[in-house]
């Protein structure tokens, strides 16, 4: 199974035989590839339960739940690692559950559509709309996404909130690309933080 581009940055940078929380794991693909493909102890947290029930006939340990509230239930530093990818804009409060992250993991690896891509711009430029792009394929009605972040956005969050970007990839599609205008040219991005 191929893991959506966000998801392969991040299988391909857990260290092997992490203990490693997905929130928002939805049907288990990266939680599947972690436990295969690098012997990792796989735990997974998802509101949705078709996904939650997709992922646990995956064989995998994942429960029904929501980032805004159940964060809270975990010991801290369970975790060698917290996940959240493309899940943070569609928190209630992105700043809680960033420290929660931190706080049950060591580090935590958080992914995002970045809404100042260039295409975001222009369709809001030129058709005065929301985009509808392959990455961002719900109407601005029906869309999870409650915030819209952008990556110097979430950079000035970081620094605010003291937490050290460890690493940052940039992807366009399914290309990785420099930092070099990531907020201008990057659909997404994904982040490897810690504690500053």
């Amino acid at each position: 199974m191929t893991l959506r581009p966000d998801l392969a940055v991040i299988a391909a940078n857990v260290a092997p035989g992490a203990r490693v929380l997905d929130v928002g794991c939805g049907d288990g693909a990266l939680l599947a590839a972690l436990r295969d493909e690098r012997g990792v102890d796989a735990r997974g947290l998802e509101i949705d339960s078709e996904n939650v029930a997709a992922a646990v006939a995956r064989g995998l340990s994942v429960i029904q739940g929501d980032a805004d509230d159940d964060l809270a239930d975990y010991p801290a530093a369970s975790f060698d690692y917290a996940i959240l990818s493309q899940t943070l804009q569609t928190t209630r409060a992105p700043q809680l559950v960033l420290d929660q992250l931190l706080r049950i993991g060591a580090r935590a690896f958080v992914s995002f559509p970045n809404f100042a891509h260039w295409r975001v711009r222009v369709a809001l430029l030129t058709q005065g709309r929301m985009p509808v792009t392959r990455l961002l394929p719900e109407r601005w009605y029906d869309t999870p996404n409650i915030h819209h972040v952008t990556i110097d956005d979430f950079r000035d969050l970081m620094r605010a909130q003291g937490i050290a970007v460890e690493r940052a990839w940039y992807l366009s599609g399914d290309q990785q690309r420099g930092a070099m205008a990531a907020n201008l040219l990057a659909e997404h991005a994904v982040f490897l933080l810690k504690r500053g």
